[in-house]
């Protein structure tokens, strides 16, 4: 464990610290073409930001939280569409409308003189040492990407590089911006409800937890036609027609799973049981793995399965999250049955490629921790806080927050705050253990 800790906390702060992570704006490229992780394809995609503001969220280290906050803010400004959900994609390319000619990477790129241009001859040269701007350039035509991978310690160092990246993003706004694809979809944006519901809670910031409720309702309002299925794209608030897939159903449960912990209301709850008894339906095989396509849904020269992993969970794999959350808030033993009889058909290609199996991987480790189930109730305030604080920083947990019992959330039943002070009831297959009312006595 301290070896995989070890490695997680080496490879985000490369991710942070190099050409991937846009370091004015906020938000991760696709990828880096090369070993240093300096030069990035420039494309930047809702899939990847969507997972990786959590996951910084999580890491609880200052680096962590900084990202994180930076990422979330860039899905909102950047990313963000009118109607309130979120769009696919910026392009990785800019056209030029004085020459016509479209250019990768344009945006981004920084010479020395640009930077000083922009900042003046001190603090161009200071930005251009931090940042990793080169006279050879390390991109294309003698430009660099910006890379940080030092952040000052020292706070009148941070306060310059502050007033620095406001103001080179305020430059950079002028250029022409990259081409966004405001296609919505389903389950990226069920990715961002979760990942920004994670980032909004363990940061204590509710504006994250707004935008993922109101993705959550475009969602609603959009892509569920009310007969239990959902359909997978809308642009401009207007569904495409095209059916949605596992993933779909999987990810959209899930993000609003998040929004029953983030938020308590148990309208969430139904509307992600209503999803996943759909899919259970129509995607289930015979061995008790998943389709991707439902059943009933044009029918193909073989039906499409893969429960593979690539640079988003596949659709087996959220669907096994998503079971397994549902149970720990419903205490529904056929969503944990479901859950265990699924993973049980991805041990080949655990043992074969574990790469592409990490999801599941770590659905399976939840599922042998119990997983922890924590109701957390009593009046608003500090006390509580800190209950819930400690309990959503431990792994694999399913935490729940309300002033007190409530019947829309069977995980919530019952439970009441002890002698009048906040509890938190800790849980394991719906057998909970004495509630304690100090973050001391949590796991």
């Amino acid at each position: 464990m301290r070896q995989a800790r070890h490695m997680l906390a080496r490879t985000t702060a490369a991710m942070a610290g190099g050409g991937m992570y846009d370091q004015l704006g906020g938000g991760f490229a696709r990828y880096a073409v090369d070993r240093g992780w300096v030069v990035p394809h420039f494309e930047k995609m809702l899939y990847d930001n969507a997972q990786l503001v959590g996951l910084y969220a999580r890491l609880g280290t200052e680096a962590g939280d900084r990202v994180a906050r930076e990422t979330a803010d860039f899905l909102i400004r950047e990313l963000g569409t009118p109607e309130g959900g979120f769009a696919s994609a910026l392009d990785a390319d800019s056209l030029d409308p004085e020459t016509g000619r479209s250019e990768e990477g344009a945006f981004y790129a920084w010479t020395p003189a640009q930077l000083v241009e922009a900042l003046g001859h001190e603090r161009g040269r200071w930005a251009a040492d931090l940042f990793g701007v080169t006279e050879g350039g390390t991109f294309e035509h003698g430009t660099s990407t910006l890379q940080l991978r030092h952040f000052p310690s020292d706070s009148h160092e941070r306060a310059r590089l502050s007033e620095v990246r406001a103001r080179l993003l305020d430059v950079r706004s002028s250029r022409p911006r990259p081409g966004r694809d405001d296609k919505v979809v389903a389950a990226w944006n069920g990715l961002a409800i979760s990942g920004l519901c994670d980032a909004g809670l363990l940061l204590g910031e509710a504006r994250y937890v707004d935008a993922a409720r109101q993705a959550a309702e475009l969602l609603v309002r959009v892509h569920l036609p009310g007969d239990g299925t959902i359909l997978r794209v809308s642009r401009d608030g207007a569904a495409g027609p095209h059916a949605g897939v596992l993933e779909d159903y999987a990810c959209v449960a899930g993000g609003f799973l998040s929004l029953v912990q983030a938020t308590g209301d148990g309208r969430w709850l139904t509307l992600a049981t209503q999803l996943l008894d759909e899919a259970l339906a129509g995607f289930r095989a015979s061995d008790g793995g998943f389709f991707d396509t439902h059943a009933r849904a044009e029918v193909l020269v073989s039906r499409p399965r893969d429960p593979g992993d690539n640079a988003s969970p596949s659709g087996t794999s959220a669907m096994l999250h998503a079971l397994v959350a549902a149970h720990a808030l419903t205490g529904e033993g056929r969503y944990r049955d479901a859950a265990e009889q699924a993973l049980a058909t991805v041990a080949g290609l655990v043992e074969k490629a574990p790469r592409f199996a990490g999801w599941s991987l770590a659905a399976a480790h939840t599922l042998l921790d119990g997983p922890l189930e924590v109701a957390v109730v009593g009046p608003a305030g500090p006390d509580r806080d800190a209950l819930a604080g400690r309990a959503r920083r431990i792994p694999g947990a399913v935490v729940v927050v309300a002033d007190g019992p409530r019947d829309d959330v069977p995980l919530l039943r019952g439970r009441t705050a002890v002698d009048g002070r906040a509890a938190a009831y800790v849980c394991r297959g719906f057998v909970c253990e004495r509630p304690v009312t100090s973050p001391d006595g949590l796991p």
